[in-house]
């Protein structure tokens, strides 16, 4: 099947449009559309940075870097859905792609300036591009990294902004249009309430018990990064409510499985793999379900007071990393990656999706549940 693609419309300065639409044989093809759309909004918004300066453009430099090397898990999915769905107008659904892997994007820059963190897959983040400038031009270490985090803060609004205009700019019906921009400021929404509940945690000003670690994984992540791009795809593809609502609790339970490896990987993974450091987690103070297992148990209490200490050293990182192992904290949590695996799965298999669509949803939440990056 072919699916006919129409031109983009204009998303940062008016761009020409071919006179005939496109013809995407695949999803293949259709992720490489994602790719050529993403590069001209960063590309154009470069152009336009010129005339205001040139840290305007280092700006929209370190924002078009951070977008390279990514998975693309976000808009693939979205993608894939939509095709085995039936959809067959892939304008909108590319252009939706597009919004969710910047969306995703301004969620990474914002979080590394939360975290501290100064890469993102193994290279230097906003923050640490604009650190690295300063420091070159002779700023001392603190107003240098200060400016970088100032900087990172603007592109992820700018990103952010980006993504909510290309989602109000969609061609289709009012309604469907209505429903995708409240989904995608949800996502925003409870992305915000779950990246506070996590820096209170951090903070000490609350112990969350593991319901509370929950939720704030939904919050954080798996609505933005699983619900959302099944629920939209849904959309797109005109199927009933139920479909959708389906989607969305399988997507729910992803988003779970991928954050509870996300934070196994935060503290044992290996920082050449994830491209980020594996003590970050526990210098802050990160109050995840390790931490939450491994809570009150001899082995725990013994290590704990290095625990969220700015100081703390790779020894330090290694003997709480041992006191999380001896706690038990580490093989519970890994059984209830697999508990949540599971459970997705039987949701996939009772949810009545075309078949293809069902191996596809169950090949990624084996690849959630394993994954090493």
């Amino acid at each position: 099947m072919t699916h006919d693609l129409a031109a983009p419309a204009p998303l940062v300065e008016p761009v020409a449009r071919p006179a005939a639409p496109l013809v995407l044989p695949n999803l293949a093809a259709a992720m490489a559309e994602v790719e050529r759309r993403l590069d001209l909004v960063l590309g154009e918004a470069l152009h336009r940075s010129a005339a205001h300066g040139p840290h305007y453009e280092q700006l929209w430099r370190a924002v078009r870097t951070m977008t390279q090397g990514g998975k693309r898990l976000r808009p693939r999915l979205l993608l894939a859905t939509f095709l085995h769905l039936g959809g067959t107008r892939l304008e909108p659904a590319v252009e939706l792609a597009v919004a969710v892997e910047l969306l995703h994007t301004a969620l990474l820059v914002h979080d590394d300036v939360i975290d501290g963190d100064v890469q993102r897959r193994g290279v230097l983040n906003v923050v640490g591009a604009f650190e690295q400038a300063a420091r070159a031009e002779g700023l001392p270490e603190h107003p240098a990294r200060r400016w970088g985090e100032q900087a990172a803060l603007l592109a992820g609004d700018l990103l952010l902004t980006s993504a909510l205009r290309i989602t109000a700019r969609l061609e289709l019906d009012h309604g469907r249009r209505t429903a995708l921009v409240e989904l995608v400021d949800e996502s925003v929404y409870r992305a915000a309430a779950g990246e506070l509940a996590d820096v209170t945690y951090a903070a000490g000003l609350a112990t969350p018990e593991p319901s509370d670690i929950r939720r704030l994984m939904a919050d954080k992540t798996a609505h933005y990064s699983l619900e959302l791009p099944l629920r939209a795809a849904a959309l797109l593809a005109g199927t009933p409510d139920w479909l959708g609502d389906r989607l969305g609790a399988i997507g729910h339970r992803l988003g779970l499985v991928f954050q509870m490896r996300d934070d196994l990987l935060g503290v044992f993974g290996s920082a050449a793999e994830t491209g980020k450091s594996c003590s970050n987690d526990l210098r802050e103070g990160k109050q995840t379900l390790l931490v939450a297992y491994a809570r009150g148990t001899a082995e725990w209490s013994a290590a704990s007071h290095l625990f969220g200490r700015e100081d703390l050293d790779e020894a330090g990182a290694e003997a709480l990393r041992a006191a999380l192992e001896a706690s038990g904290a580490r093989a519970r949590l890994e059984q209830e990656v697999h508990d949540e695996r599971d459970a997705a799965l039987t949701l996939i298999a009772g949810a009545d999706l075309p078949s293809a669509l069902a191996r596809l949803l169950a090949a990624e939440a084996e690849r959630a549940a394993e994954r090493r990056s």
